[in-house]
């Protein structure tokens, strides 16, 4: 499954829920928004700084990761980046291709 790290920001509104309903409920709304997708949660952490969560999640596909996001986003209570992650592995096959490019110019 592919995996991502999602950071993210919540909005004043967003922020005013979290003081209501405190750190746990959100990681667990999380836990169900993935459960309901197919998806599980490796990690959910609180930061502070730029970001005020992060979240690394597997999910069965792309189009799913897209989902997810958008329905998140027009929430209008948090900010989010989706970042995929991409295994080492993967990285190996992927230096082994061959692939041709020009430059611009050359």
């Amino acid at each position: 499954m592919p995996k991502f790290l999602v950071q993210a920001s919540y909005t004043v509104e967003g922020t005013k829920g979290l003081l209501k309903s405190g750190g746990s409920s959100r990681r667990k709304a999380v836990e169900e928004l993935l459960a309901s997708v197919g998806g599980t949660m490796e990690a959910f952490y609180f930061t502070f700084g730029e970001d005020d969560a992060i979240v690394i999640m597997d999910v069965p596909s792309n189009e799913t990761a897209l989902s997810i996001a958008m329905t998140v986003r027009a929430s209008g209570m948090v900010t989010s980046k989706m970042i995929p992650l991409v295994p080492i592995e993967e990285v190996d096959r992927a230096t082994k291709r061959d692939v041709h490019f020009r430059p611009p110019g050359a």
